[in-house]
């Protein structure tokens, strides 16, 4: 298998609620934010693992001297080798392992995954600045959207297949609840020709 042959499955966009989203600047009187979207590491290992997992490598070297942790990152995939320079954010999550999450991020846009996320237009919302959170959480367009969540339903099968990845119910009615959830999302995905019939 070569990097090239996969390009394409690294580049694919992600469920959103795997896409988190953090303030980049502040209105004046900090009302207002400007959200930028971002994936945490351990969706980038996911994507990896989930395509080539046993040919990727991550190795990070720590920059001396300098105010906030810092890290050269080495991500190489299938053979090819990028690098990257990653910073922890200032406070109480300054650490080492943060500057090594965000090399990983940035070596990874470098192989295209998550790069979309830098194509996104300016989003400015309502910030509730006691919460340190916006007042609700922006929007992706459509075509930042997996395929399988551009049309009604998609996105909820997802978070629902998701979470029974490491979880079932032990519970029967608890069960029955996920599956006629699912059935539901499903029925949106591909409707019932028969119902569909009926209901003309």
């Amino acid at each position: 298998m070569k990097l090239g042959e996969v390009q394409k499955r690294l580049q694919e966009a992600f469920p959103v609620h795997m896409v988190q989203w953090k303030p980049g600047a502040f209105s004046r009187d900090r009302s207002r934010a400007l959200m930028m979207a971002h994936i945490d590491a351990r969706a980038v290992q996911d994507r990896l693992d989930a395509i080539c997992p046993h040919d990727w490598e991550f190795r990070v070297e720590v920059v001396p001297g300098t105010r906030q942790p810092t890290v050269k990152g080495r991500l190489t995939v299938l053979g090819v080798t990028r690098e990257d320079i990653g910073e922890a954010p200032e406070g109480d999550l300054g650490t080492l392992k943060a500057a090594a999450s965000d090399a990983l991020k940035r070596c990874a846009v470098h192989f295209g995954i998550g790069r979309y996320l830098y194509d996104l237009p300016k989003t400015w919302a309502d910030w509730d600045d006691a919460k340190k959170a916006p007042t609700q959480t922006p929007e992706l367009p459509q075509w930042a959207r997996p395929d399988h969540e551009r049309t009604p339903g998609g996105a909820h099968l997802m978070q629902a297949m998701e979470q029974l990845r490491y979880e079932l119910p032990e519970d029967l009615d608890l069960q029955r609840e996920v599956y006629k959830h699912l059935k539901a999302a499903l029925g949106t995905l591909h409707p019932d020709p028969k119902v569909a019939a009926a209901t003309r």
